[in-house]
């Protein structure tokens, strides 16, 4: 919890670094170059770990340097160079689709992968401390590379046709951030999805144990709910195409509006949850892959209304915002658990734990999925974007002019 809460506000920190940020080759980028052995040495100490009085210090320790530090300073750049990128929404939508596909696939490749390899790596086919830590390398020495590949590859090239963001003082630039109405739809709808992320990760095990009658459904559960995910990262680009962003994710939200709904009905059914529930496992999806433009295009509003994209701060606060959610979500389920008189070994749950349960696993996700319709809905600045940009464009050419 100590490691999350310093991750959160290093976020903050490290966006305003990124903004005041002078090097020749951009702001995101170099961020990348200067990360690559850090990126090593973190991955490397965290399966490094000592025995003795010091382990809890040195698993604290090593946990904020990867998370806090190096990780913060890799996703802020990261997250923030689609707008550095390229000024084309068709462009950023694929890389945000790109992006969110491949994360999902490395983590799960990682989850089923470990145990294999690291007990391929110990000695008589069993996982000891060298074996991690030769995993640990591996890993390392990949994320390494990567990081080189993408230095050298990812150029700030649309930025390079602009003038240089000056840096505004934090609260100043936080004060623009607040009253940039797009930017605040992007920042809670983010904190709504990580909010139903956290909640669907945390609650099956009690939903298939206690309302379903069976703990083992959750394996089939989970494998079944990998269908509408890799549907959706298929679906994401075409859609995005025909209808456009907003319009995309209005129907992925509806989708989970009508699951939940549905399933609100009969919620012991596992029918149910297994096939109309797959719409809110799809619902999450397109928000996943297109944040990011979202976020980049309320930069490009920045730049609109205050001749300042703040594209440092903008990726952090909504980073922030999303890691802070993602513990409230988390800690719902246990919070909703106490409140309804929930122990661990009840042999018959109480109807108040049967409503608790449908509380969590039902209710606050139609209720975040009512909220992000709404949020979306608000956001108009699609229709706006050519517009704006021309206009943007217009004024650089001016002040150049006048220069």
């Amino acid at each position: 919890l100590a490691a999350k809460i310093v991750d959160a506000f290093t976020d903050l920190i490290m966006g305003k670094i990124m903004d005041n940020g002078k090097s020749p080759k951009g702001k995101c980028r170099p961020w990348f170059l200067r990360m690559a052995i850090p990126s090593f040495v973190a991955i490397v100490a965290l399966f490094t770990v000592p025995t003795g009085f010091a382990q809890v210090a040195y698993l604290f320790l090593s946990n904020v340097f990867l998370t806090a530090i190096v990780s913060t300073a890799v996703m802020i750049p990261y997250g923030a160079i689609l707008v550095m990128r390229t000024k084309s929404l068709e462009e950023r939508n694929k890389m945000g689709i790109f992006r969110a596909a491949a994360g999902y696939i490395i983590g799960m490749v990682i989850a089923i992968a470990l145990v294999p390899l690291t007990n391929m790596l110990g000695s008589n086919g069993v996982a000891d401390q060298a074996a991690y830590i030769k995993f640990a390398v591996i890993v390392g020495a990949l994320s390494m590379i990567f990081l080189f590949i993408l230095y050298k590859t990812s150029k700030e090239t649309a930025a390079q046709e602009e003038k240089p963001d000056d840096g505004l003082a934090f609260g100043d630039a936080l004060g623009k951030l607040f009253h940039n109405k797009y930017w605040v739809i992007v920042l809670v709808a983010n904190l709504f999805v990580n909010v139903i992320y956290a909640l669907t990760s945390s609650s099956g095990t009690y939903y298939a144990k206690y309302i379903l009658g069976n703990d083992n459904l959750i394996g089939i559960m989970g494998a079944v709910g990998l269908i509408p995910t890799f549907v959706g990262f298929i679906v994401v680009g075409p859609m995005t195409k025909k209808f456009g962003l907003t319009k995309t994710l209005k129907i992925a939200f509806a989708l989970g509006i009508i699951g939940n709904v549905i399933r609100c009905f009969k919620p012991d059914s596992f029918i149910l949850c297994i096939t109309v529930g797959l719409l809110g496992s799809f619902a999450t999806i397109p928000m996943m892959c297109l944040g990011g433009t979202l976020n980049s295009m309320a930069m490009d509003y920045n730049d609109y209304k205050y001749h300042n994209k703040i594209i440092g701060m903008s990726a952090s606060a909504s980073s922030f915002g999303s890691k802070v959610s993602s513990g409230i979500g988390a800690s719902l389920v246990g919070w909703i658990l106490a409140v309804v008189g929930f122990t661990g070994n009840m042999d018959v749950i109480t109807p108040a734990v049967r409503y608790g349960i449908y509380t969590f696993s039902l209710y606050i996700p139609l209720a975040m999925f009512v909220g992000l319709f709404i949020l979306i809905s608000k956001f108009d600045l699609e229709a706006k974007y050519g517009d704006m940009m021309k206009a943007i464009a217009e004024r650089n050419e001016k002040e150049k002019a006048a220069q």
